[in-house]
């Protein structure tokens, strides 16, 4: 008998036997190859605290920022006349 051995059962309940084995690492790969280091979480918190430092300087900059950018008209001195004929301060020239 084969050691992949399939049986008559129904569709929901089919098993195959597979031999495991635990293949050898390649060179220069030992056990702890892929695992995270101290290094890792270092890296993680200095990463988190940057952003933190980022969001609240962002914050900072968007308060400050006006409700509107529509330019507002120029000021004019007293006395000098607009294109409308009104001098600044409200009277007529």
């Amino acid at each position: 008998m084969s050691p992949l051995l399939v049986h008559a059962v129904p569709a929901g309940t089919a098993q195959v036997a597979v031999p495991v084995q635990n293949p050898a690492p390649p060179a220069g790969e030992g056990e702890e190859f892929g695992k995270a280091s101290p290094i890792a979480l270092v890296v993680i918190l200095v990463l988190a605290l940057a952003t933190i430092l980022l969001i609240r300087g962002m914050s900072k900059r968007i308060r400050r920022l006006p409700a509107s950018f529509e330019q507002a008209e120029p000021e004019q001195e007293p006395g000098t006349q607009k294109a409308d004929g009104k001098t600044a301060d409200g009277g007529t020239a």
